[in-house]
């Protein structure tokens, strides 16, 4: 699909307080307060990423790694580049 970009992610559960790291060999390294349990880390990783890019939080789909800490994240009307753009901003 030409307007979805496909961010790729290592998640760290359990920390104080959600934060990105920055990037790693191209790979988003990213901090979530909620515990790796039933979802609830998934979850809070895309309510922070959607506050992050700035789109709705239906936009974004974990399409690989859903019980890995390396994961695939799918984000719907945004371009690879405007994405990027978006959390370079916050870095």
């Amino acid at each position: 699909m030409e307007n979805e970009a496909k961010i790729s992610l290592r998640v760290y559960p359990n920390a104080p307080r959600n934060e990105v790291l920055g990037f790693a060999d191209g790979v988003l390294r990213v901090k979530v307060a909620a515990p790796p349990v039933k979802g609830k880390a998934n979850r809070e990783l895309l309510v922070f990423l959607s506050r992050l890019l700035g789109i709705s939080e239906r936009a974004l789909t974990i399409t690989r790694g859903q019980t890995s800490r390396n994961k695939t994240v799918a984000a719907c009307g945004l371009s690879h580049q405007e994405a990027l753009k978006r959390i370079q901003d916050v870095c």
